[in-house]
């Protein structure tokens, strides 16, 4: 009975023990995926470098990165996608595009101001980037999903084209407001690619 009593007592021992290494890996897998510090990009996608942000475009769904030369000075970086000369996506990426800006509302509030009256918000939500563990502030984001119609400039869809976007704003560790944007034909980009690109957002 001792015998079988002291087995069972080594057995408990052994158990704990591999129960404690277990829950020893769990806890630093865990630890890993908190500290968030460069989000994920899918396969085939491209991804646009900023000073304040990274993020992924669906490169394989046609979009290309616009030379500096070619973008409009306020877009620190671009991806278009175009069909038969018309540009029917954008990627785009503005930096201090705002003044008296020091968080993620003033940042989403300066964004949305920019969205024009022809649009439609159907959700705001407070989400959290990647980024430096450090930089956690820098992390807190909005992100805004819209509806739109187009203008027919700059080679846009015709007038009246429905169209959808998503924004996501905040602002950077050194204090520089950020809005990241994706603007395309409506339901030309499904709601898991927008979920995407957002994911592929790494604030800096």
């Amino acid at each position: 009975m001792s015998i079988r009593k002291r087995g069972t007592r080594a057995a408990r021992r052994r158990m704990t023990a591999g129960t404690a290494a277990v829950l020893g890996v769990a806890l630093l897998l865990t630890g890993c995926g908190d500290d968030g510090d460069t989000a994920s990009v899918p396969e085939g996608w491209g991804t646009l470098e900023t000073s304040s942000v990274r993020v992924g475009y669906p490169e394989n769904e046609g979009y290309v990165e616009q030379p500096a030369a070619e973008r409009a000075k306020s877009n620190a970086a671009v991806a278009l996608q175009e069909k038969g000369g018309i540009r029917t996506g954008m990627v785009s990426v503005q930096l201090d595009f705002a003044t008296g800006v020091d968080d993620a509302a003033g940042a989403a509030a300066a964004a949305g101001a920019g969205i024009g009256m022809n649009s439609t918000r159907r959700a705001t939500e407070d989400i959290r980037l990647a980024g430096p563990d450090g930089a956690r502030e820098a992390r807190e984001a909005r992100r805004i999903d819209y509806d739109f119609t187009a203008d027919g400039r700059d080679d846009t869809p015709n007038v009246g084209t429905p169209m959808s976007g998503v924004l996501v704003a905040g602002v950077d560790s050194k204090g520089v407001p950020f809005v990241v944007r994706l603007n395309a034909v409506k339901d030309a980009v499904d709601a898991e690619d927008l979920d995407a690109f957002v994911g592929s957002i790494t604030v800096k």
